[in-house]
This record gives structure tokens, C-alpha cells and sequence, in this order.
């Protein structure tokens, strides 16, 4: 039997072709015409010095080696065909997957993708073993280095940041091995080329492919490829490791084979002699194999290609995804296919993730700057915080981020103080703010209605487009249901009314729900109703599926996952429920965006899953809502809950043991009752709110709570400014779902808070719950 295998790229020289180009004249003209010069100028003068580099080297490489192949004239067709990276494209060419000029164009766009990469570099390791080089890397806490290639047991190329690379190579020298660099402008075959493999997505979803007369080993699965999933398995390919020891393997275990190199230079002829004499055969059953291969067969395509995507106008959350269709030896997932692609668009988001607005600020201006660069977007964290704070915020991401839209902000329900509420809102529509994450609340709001109403706009064609986009975070069915109906009536007629908005704007406000993006929010940190992801999402869904059909909406109702998302298990899981997005909270507020002190910081880093604790929430202290919050190393969730009960069991300060109340004013507080009560009545008359003291002296019961509310404030801000003298009353607002993170990231660089950005975190966490998908289902 006979395999015929095709070099890639490395294997180019000066005078490559010179036998071959004018033996294929029409061929020639062709390839010169799409690639825009002359190929035989390159590869036999290169005058200008570019035949090594990566957009002219892929495509001229391919060119000579397509030739080489025709110029040989197989009467009796090779059994298998294996190509080394690049060269996999002149496998597939010789397999007639696609033909002579498709190829030369992606390959083309390959190259000239992977030329414009920069910032990385690789380097081949010779005379020890991968694995070994693995443990080496691990054991030095070298987190960002990728093995590119296997090419042989005592050859691998290692793929990385330039300045890793330096460090990689000095410590595997150390160990006797052999490090060269290689003349390359970027970390191919690795997570860096994520951006690149993206474009290349982009670029060849809408090519057709044939299927392969010749089976063709992938670089990315040593094993032959399907024949629906070609494009999939080259786009994986950019950022894969080129598997050829396992490759040449499987052949092995194939029986006895002719290896014969196109080409002249016989590289991958000496590393298959390699693996021959050092490396077993992969032995696959034929049965397991042919069952496999049926599987296959049978599988059902996910709607829109991706895993929790619906871009039906119609949405049928029910029918997103469903286990049957999700099988071993399905199509390649990418981070860029998770979720919908239709929201992605909405929100000109390179990834269907968001970071949610974490209260006074941890949700920070740089957070929101820093994901918003990187193609993503994150909600700022205004509860809590005064008018001036929150348009100081405004300012400097706008001025930062300017025309780019990638940001929003936060807006918590304000039982105490709607009219803080109303003007929070008017200064998002002074400043244009397009984006609100709608939190806690029970109802809809006149402040939320002018709002959303604001940014109703019919366009000529008779489109109802909404402008402004309310985000709305629950955790209760009821609440969802307000959110996905049109905005209530009654206050839609009292805005009019007072001129507020327009009799178009009214008109509009019946046909369209006053969010089209609801965030099924779960076991989170801070206010949460501790519910269960997969006993809550799929009732949202099915309620979202009723009031489409109930109003008649033409536009679909996109619904998110958040709370717990903290690995790539709980990510994916929420995608396979079949959330068009994901929301991320506790894990970006330990980064170095995190707007909380270090001190805090320090303390999150290091906690475990069981670490937290739900204490009552300070601004809905009186009804009993709920908050989550660290418990490891403080006290603030005990001494919460018992003011709490205090408050339940007594009906004023006097009534509550002496012992008790000694206790508090010297243990708790650091204060005594007069003085916090005296403080209380400044704050609330620098808030105009005055009613609030009246109804207390003449309420013993609500001054015991406006009293016992002031801890709540006084343990924030002790978290906020890091005052570690005090460190056993902070309040700090967490989820379980940063204790998973902690533990999925331990013993790498990411350990340490230091080196969390929110970006890269996304990134991580995207990246990985494709793979987490891949290695499930794929």
C-alpha cells in the first residue's frame, strides 16, 4: 500500500519549481493571475526577498507542490495522502476535495492571514520527548507556551509569546535538549491564532467541498477525514497541533505501507523513518471504527452549525439543541460559533459573552475599556454609586472607547429612592448610553419605560427598531414574564401624558417587549434567589416561547445564562441548554480591572467553591432579600444574619438584652448607637430624604433597621478601601462560581490575581468550552 505525503511550509528553497513550471503553462498563468505576481520570479530569482515569508511562501509552496504531484502521474492512486500542515491542503487537492484554483485561493487567504500575525514566535526542540517537554514547561510554571508540532519522538516544535519562547528554550537546554529557533513571524498552530482562525472561518464557510476520492489524514486528529466536516477540521487546524506521530501511527496500524515525499527534500520522509523505528502502531478495531463511521453518518446537523445558536426569527428554544443531535465524530466547534450569531451581530461581539456590572464600580471604567478593546463587552458597575460618579465613568469610556459601542451600564432597581432611579436614567439618555443591564428588579419601572421608549424608532420600511437595549437580569419566572411582554400600559399613558415621550413612541411600545435580551440569572454572588440553572433556564425558555406567540413578536427574544459560570463545564452546559449567551460576575472582579481593593482581592484568589455564604442584602434589608458574599475568613455573614434575626425577634433597640446590645455597639459597629444614628440622619437629609428620620423617630422598629443598615455600608466600604484591621467585617459580594474558577486555573500563571485580566479570561473560558464541547461530542 502506498501513502503519499506533501511537505508544508519550511520546506521551500530558492529555485523550487524550476523543473516543473513550464510543463503546466495554463496552470501557471492561472496561479500568477489570482495570486497577483509572478510565480516563477519568486521562486527562481526573488529579487525582492519574499519567498520565506508566510503570504508568499504558502501559496507558492502549494503551487510547486501541486505540480510536482500531476507531474508524477499516478496510474494507481495512492491509498492514503498526508500532508504537514500546509501541505494537508495539497493532500485534499490530490483527494479532489476541491480543485486546482479554490485551493490556490485558500491558501492564498491562509497565508496572507497567518503573515499579518505577529507577536509570537516557535522553536524546534530536538532530542527529548514531548512529554518530557510538557512536565519541564509545567514544573517551571511556563503557562503560555502551545506544542505546535509532533513531528517526530525526539522533535517537537514549541509555539509561543517571543520572550516565553527565550525563557523555554534556556531551561530545555538546561536539560540536555537541542532548541532552534525558527524564522517565523508569529506562534502558528496555537492559541494565539485564534483572531486568524476566526477571519479564516469567516472567509470559508460559503466555499463547497467535495467529497475525498483518497482518504486524507487531518493534522488536527490523525485520523481520515469526514467528508462534511473538511472546512471545520482546516479552520481547527490554525490553531491545532500538528499530530504527525499519531497520524503516522494510525497508518501503521493500517498494515505495511510505501511512504513516498513529493518533493525533493525528503524531510518528512526522515521523520516517518523516525517514528517507524521508535513509535507502535495505533491499533483502531475495524468494528469500533465502522461504528464510529456510522455515528457519523447518522448525525444530526445543530441548527446554524453552532452549539446553542437559533437565528430563526422564530425562536424554538426547544428545538436549539437536543442531545441526539450532539454525537461523537460530529463537526469541529469554535469559541466563535458558541451562542447566537444574530445577538453577537446586535451586540458587535466577537464572542457571545458578556461581564455583568458589579455594584459601586467593581464592574470598573477600566473593565469595561479593556473588554470593549478587545471586541467584547462589559456592563459598569453604577449601583450604588452618586450621579457624579457614574457620569465621571460615562466620560472616560466614551472619550477612551469613543465610536465604538462595545460598552454598558448598570441599573438597579431603587425601592428607597425612585426618583434616584429616574435621574440615573435621564443621564444615560443625556450621554447616549444604548446598553443598560436591568438588576433586581420585581417590576417595571416609569424610569425603565422612558427608556426603553426612548429608543423606539420605526424606519421606512416599517421596522420597529429598538435603539436602546435593556438587559434584563432574573431569577423569577413572574419577573421574566414583564420584561418579555410590552411595557405596562398605565405608565406608558402617564409618560405620555406628562410629554415625555411621543404618541408614535406609545404606539410602538405594544409591539415590541421591553427587553429582547433576558439573562437567566442563577446562583450568583450579591442579590440572588439561589436558583438552579438547569431547573430555571429551560422554564424561561419555555415561558419566552408563549409570549412570542402571544404577542405576535417579529423579532427574536434572546435569553443568556450567568450565575455559576466559573469553568468551561458550566459554560458549555449553559450553551448546550441552549443560551444565546453567557454573563460572567464573580470571576472578573479578582482581575486587575476588579475596581475593589487589593486586600480583597488577595483574600478571592485563594477561595474554593464552598467559600461563601448568603447574609441579607443591606438595601433590602426590612423584606429579607438575599445577597451572597465571602464567608471564608470573615464574619460579616454571621453578624448579618443575626441582625437580621434581632430585627425579626425585637421591635426596637431597647428591647434587645443589654448584653446583646453592648455586643454590637463594641464588637460589631466600633460605635456606639447615638453615634451611627446621628450619622444616619446626615446621610438621609443629603439624600433630601427627611420623611426617612421622621418615619424612624416616630418608628422604633424602622430606626432599628436604618441603625443596623448602616453596618451593611460601614462593611463595604471597609472592603472597598482594604482596611485590614477590619478585615473580619468585609462585605464582599462573590459566587461559587469564582471558588471553580480558582481551582480549573490552579497551578497556572492565572493563580495569582495579578495576572488576571478580564479579556484574557474570556478568552480562556470561551476557547476551552469549545474544546470541552469538542471532547464531549466530537
Amino acid at each position: 500500500m502506498k501513502v503519499i505525503l506533501f511537505p508544508g511550509q519550511g520546506a521551500q528553497y530558492l529555485g523550487m519549481g524550476k523543473d516543473i513550471f513550464f510543463d503546466f503553462p495554463k496552470e501557471l498563468d492561472k496561479a500568477s493571475e489570482i495570486l497577483g505576481y509572478d510565480l516563477v520570479e519568486l521562486c527562481m530569482k526573488d529579487t525582492e526577498k519574499r519567498l520565506n515569508l508566510t503570504q508568499y511562501t504558502q501559496p507558492a509552496l502549494f503551487v510547486v507542490n501541486a505540480f510536482n504531484y500531476l507531474k508524477e502521474g499516478y496510474i494507481t492512486k495512492p491509498d492514503y495522502l498526508l500532508g504537514h500542515s500546509l501541505g494537508e491542503y495539497n493532500a485534499l487537492l490530490a483527494a479532489e476535495a476541491f480543485d486546482f484554483e479554490t485551493g490556490l485561493k485558500l491558501v492564498q487567504k491562509r497565508g496572507e492571514l497567518m503573515g499579518k500575525a505577529s507577536g509570537g514566535n516557535m522553536a524546534a526542540i530536538i532530542g527529548i520527548k514531548a512529554t518530557d517537554i510538557q512536565s519541564s514547561l509545567k514544573e517551571n510554571n511556563i503557562n503560555d507556551i502551545d506544542l505546535a508540532n509532533y513531528n517526530t519522538p525526539t522533535q517537537t516544535v514549541i509555539s509561543g509569546p517571543e520572550n516565553a519562547i527565550k525563557t523555554a528554550c534556556i531551561m530545555l537546554e538546561g536539560k540536555g535538549a537541542r532548541c532552534i529557533p525558527l524564522t517565523v513571524s508569529a506562534a502558528f498552530h496555537s492559541r494565539y491564532m485564534l483572531e486568524v482562525q476566526k477571519e479564516f472561518f469567516d472567509f470559508i464557510k460559503d466555499i463547497q467541498f467535495s467529497k475525498p476520492k483518497i482518504p486524507v489524514i487531518a493534522n488536527a486528529t490523525a485520523r481520515p477525514y469526514e467528508n462534511e466536516h473538511i472546512k471545520d477540521t482546516l479552520v481547527k487546524q490554525i490553531t491545532s497541533s500538528v499530530l504527525w506521530i499519531d497520524s503516522i501511527r494510525y497508518l501503521m496500524g493500517k498494515g505495511k505501507f510505501e511512504f513516498e515525499e513529493i518533493g525533493d527534500r525528503k524531510i518528512l520522509t526522515r521523520m516517518v523513518t523516525e517514528i517507524e523505528e521508535k513509535e507502535k502502531p495505533l491499533i483502531i478495531e475495524k468494528k469500533v471504527e465502522k461504528k464510529n463511521i456510522n455515528k457519523s453518518n447518522k448525525t444530526k446537523k445543530i441548527e446554524n452549525s453552532k452549539i446553542g445558536a437559533n437565528k430563526s426569527k422564530e425562536i424554538k428554544s426547544d428545538k436549539v439543541i437536543k442531545q441526539k443531535s450532539i454525537k461523537k465524530k460530529g463537526r469541529i466547534i469554535t469559541a466563535y460559533e458558541l451562542g447566537n450569531e444574530d445577538f453577537k451581530k446586535e451586540y458587535n461581539l466577537k464572542y457571545a459573552y458578556l461581564a455583568g456590572g458589579m455594584y459601586r464600580g467593581v464592574a470598573s471604567s477600566e473593565m469595561v475599556i479593556r473588554l470593549g478593546q478587545a471586541g467584547l463587552m462589559g456592563y459598569f458597575g453604577s449601583a450604588g454609586l452618586s450621579l457624579e460618579e457614574i457620569r465621571n465613568s460615562i466620560i472616560k469610556i466614551q472619550d477612551t472607547l469613543k465610536s465604538n459601542g462595545n460598552y454598558g451600564f448598570n441599573l438597579i432597581c431603587n425601592l428607597d429612592n425612585p426618583e434616584l432611579e429616574l435621574e440615573t436614567v435621564k443621564l444615560y439618555l443625556e450621554y447616549g448610553i444604548t446598553r443598560i443591564e436591568a438588576a433586581a428588579f420585581m417590576q417595571i419601572t416609569p424610569a425603565l419605560v422612558l427608556y426603553h421608549l426612548k429608543g423606539l424608532e420605526e424606519n421606512t420600511k416599517g421596522i420597529i427598531e429598538t435603539k436602546n437595549k435593556i438587559l434584563a437580569k432574573i431569577s423569577r419566572p413572574e419577573v421574566a414574564e414583564i420584561f418579555m411582554s410590552p411595557a405596562p400600559e398605565r405608565v406608558v399613558e402617564k409618560l405620555l401624558n406628562s410629554g415625555e415621550i411621543t404618541k408614535k413612541q406609545a404606539e410602538l411600545s405594544k409591539k415590541v417587549p421591553m427587553s429582547n435580551a433576558i439573562c437567566v440569572e442563577a446562583d450568583s454572588g450579591g442579590h440572588t434567589d439561589q436558583g438552579i440553572p438547569t431547573v430555571l433556564f429551560p422554564a424561561i425558555a419555555s415561558l419566552r416561547k408563549e409570549l412570542i406567540k402571544k404577542y405576535n413578536y417579529k423579532d427574536p427574544i434572546y435569553l443568556g445564562q450567568a450565575g455559576g459560570i466559573g469553568t468551561p463545564e458550566s459554560a458549555a452546559a449553559a450553551f448546550i441548554m441552549g443560551a444565546d449567551f453567557i454573563l460572567t460576575g464573580s470571576i472578573n472582579q479578582c482581575t486587575q480591572e476588579g475596581g475593589i481593593s487589593d486586600s480583597v482581592k488577595n483574600m478571592l484568589q485563594d477561595i474554593n467553591v464552598q467559600d461563601t455564604e448568603y447574609a441579607p442584602a443591606g438595601d433590602m434589608f426590612e423584606i429579607g432579600a438575599k445577597v451572597q458574599v465571602l464567608k471564608r475568613g470573615v464574619f460579616f455573614p454571621a453578624r448579618a444574619n443575626k441582625l437580621y434575626m434581632l430585627y425579626n425577634q425585637y421591635n426596637s433597640l431597647e428591647e434587645i438584652p443589654e448584653k446583646t446590645q453592648k455586643q454590637l455597639q463594641e464588637k460589631y459597629f466600633k460605635k456606639s448607637f447615638n453615634e451611627i444614628w446621628e450619622s444616619t440622619k446626615e446621610y438621609f437629609k443629603n439624600l433630601n430624604q427627611e420623611q426617612e428620620i421622621i418615619k424612624a423617630e416616630s418608628n422604633t422598629k424602622h430606626k432599628m433597621a436604618l441603625i443596623f443598615r448602616w453596618y451593611f455600608n460601614y462593611s463595604s466600604q471597609l472592603a472597598f478601601k482594604g482596611q485590614e484591621e477590619e478585615i473580619v467585617n468585609y462585605q464582599v459580594h462573590t459566587g461559587p462560581a469564582l471558588g471553580a474558577f480558582n481551582q480549573w486555573i490552579k497551578g497556572t500563571k492565572l493563580e495569582d490575581w495579578k495576572n488576571r485580566h478580564v479579556d484574557e479570561i474570556a478568552e480562556k473560558l470561551m476557547t476551552a468550552t469549545a474544546d470541552k464541547l469538542n471532547i464531549f461530542f466530537v
